[in-house]
């Protein structure tokens, strides 16, 4: 330090420099103050942590929600098939025991298999709405509360056709119940939040949007009206809830398509709360669910088909079959008749009628406006229930394009409609090859189908479809698939 002094007072310039430099810096620091000094001091808007959280926050509906979701565990016990004894049979075992000796090693397994899920209560008493496939079957279901209670639950119902389950947990207490939505009044764009359990990791709440309603035909249960959403709905939310923007149950969910991955592809399933509710409401008052029965095979009518019947629009839906001793047969419908509207309310297509009619009570009776020839006439007819073993009615579409081009057909022999699981009776010609360069190589006529019809004329042989088809016309077939009957149009 007395080195530095020595030096600067050696120095006079430089000492001069630095006294000039630091009244220069004392001078800029009380210019600086003297110019902030006079701005007013920022107001912030600080968060309080006891304010209510934004409108746009899913927050306090997931909370009311959560505790009306739960995880279902079930378990049954399956028999697996006996596998062969690996035990030699030596000569020795034979003598003393015989030639079966091995056979008794053969024993059925059995295993206990285990499904994981989700429900929904939906009443205090305690009923829970869940999928059935995942109680399908099973001897012991437990249900672990959103307090971790884990408790007994039994199957009340289940119904199949439509994948919906009631269960009842006797806790002895009320229990949290969820809001019942009405899903008729669901609409494409509204948010969907899918609530449930997936991989068991623990309650987890996902969003999305209505995708798209009334879907239908896409083979997952016999009676489809599905709400679509690409809320991601994964494994193990099978059962849980898909609620809109008020906390509201709107629908159970119960299926994904996955792509082959195994996980949410933003395409998922829920049944309408308004379809579970009603079969529940018939569970508990009956036991079962009764559906109303018409006895007719609906098809949808396309353009082609709408064509081929003289009418301007596709509109309705047209019987390509009729079931003997029906309701619909007993009220004069015949093959051929476009049904337009039930009790005044118009048919869309082949799924909405059936689902309209299987919710309807056995013995009420409907209003059919129907076309017959391009002839409007109006039908009363008598509902019954569903009979148990009715087969699934086949609602396949048929707008091929000229099908006759490539098409070789031969005579239908007994033996023949026997293999193809036809009455003997059944008489047409059987499709035995399409040429792979015909418009009939993509429009899915099949070896082995049965042509009846050609522009609503019976075929009963080969010389018989070979005279309608040299005439030209754009063909209307009546096609019967191993006992189902469809129109097929160019």
């Amino acid at each position: 330090m007395n080195q530095i002094r020595s030096w600067v007072k050696s120095k006079p310039g430089v000492l001069a420099l630095v006294l000039v430099l630091s009244l220069a810096g004392l001078e800029a620091a009380r210019a600086s103050q003297k110019l902030f000094s006079n701005n007013p001091p920022a107001t912030l808007k600080l968060a309080d942590p006891n304010e209510g959280l934004s409108k746009t926050s899913f927050a306090p509906v997931v909370k009311a929600v959560l505790p009306t979701v739960v995880n279902i565990s079930s378990s049954k016990v399956v028999k697996t098939p006996a596998q062969s004894s690996q035990i030699p049979m030596d000569p020795f075992f034979r003598q003393f025991f015989g030639d079966d000796f091995g056979d008794r090693f053969n024993i059925p397994r059995e295993r206990r298999e285990k499904s994981l899920g989700s429900g929904v209560i939906v009443s205090p008493e305690g009923y829970v709405l869940t999928n059935n496939h995942v109680v399908d079957g099973a001897t012991d279901v437990r249900v672990t509360l959103s307090d971790k209670r884990e408790v007994k639950a039994r199957v009340v119902g289940t119904d199949p056709k439509t994948d919906v389950a009631v269960l009842k947990i006797d806790d002895g207490n009320k229990l949290p119940a969820i809001t019942i939505g009405d899903s008729s009044k669901v609409q494409v764009g509204d948010y969907a939040l899918a609530v449930g359990n997936p991989f068991g990791v623990g309650q987890t709440v996902t969003m999305g949007i209505i995708s798209a309603t009334g879907r239908g035909g896409l083979g997952i249960e016999d009676y489809e009206d599905f709400i679509q959403t690409d809320a991601p709905i994964n494994p193990g939310n099978s059962g849980g809830a898909l609620i809109n923007d008020r906390g509201e149950l709107v629908g159970i969910n119960t299926a994904i398509l996955t792509g082959g991955s195994g996980g949410s592809q933003g395409i998922g399933f829920a049944v309408p709360i308004n379809l579970a509710r009603e079969v529940m409401d018939q569970i508990l008052k009956n036991g079962k669910v009764t559906r109303a029965y018409l006895g007719i095979v609906p098809q949808d009518v396309t353009p082609p088909i709408a064509k081929a019947f003289g009418e301007k629009e596709a509109k309705g839906v047209v019987i390509s079959d009729v079931s003997p001793g029906s309701p619909a047969q007993e009220a004069g419908l015949q093959r051929g008749d476009i049904l337009l509207s039930v009790n005044g309310k118009p048919i869309s297509d082949s799924n909405q009628l059936r689902m309209g009619i299987s919710m309807m009570q056995p013995g009420s009776e409907v209003n059919l406006q129907t076309l017959r020839n391009g002839n409007a006439r109006d039908v009363t007819v008598k509902l019954a229930e569903m009979p148990t073993q009715q087969a699934k009615e086949n609602s396949q579409n048929g707008g091929l394009g000229g099908v006759l081009e490539g098409v070789q057909v031969a005579n239908l022999t007994p033996r023949t409609a026997e293999q193809l699981g036809l009455p003997a009776e059944t008489r047409g010609v059987v499709v035995t090859d399409i040429s792979p360069s015909s418009p009939a190589a993509d429009s899915g006529l099949r070896k082995g189908d049965v042509i009846q019809e050609v522009n609503r004329q019976s075929v009963k042989n080969v010389s018989e479809f070979q005279a309608v088809r040299k005439a030209g016309k754009e063909p209307l077939l009546l096609v019967n698939r191993r006992g189902t009957t469809l129109f097929v149009a160019a």
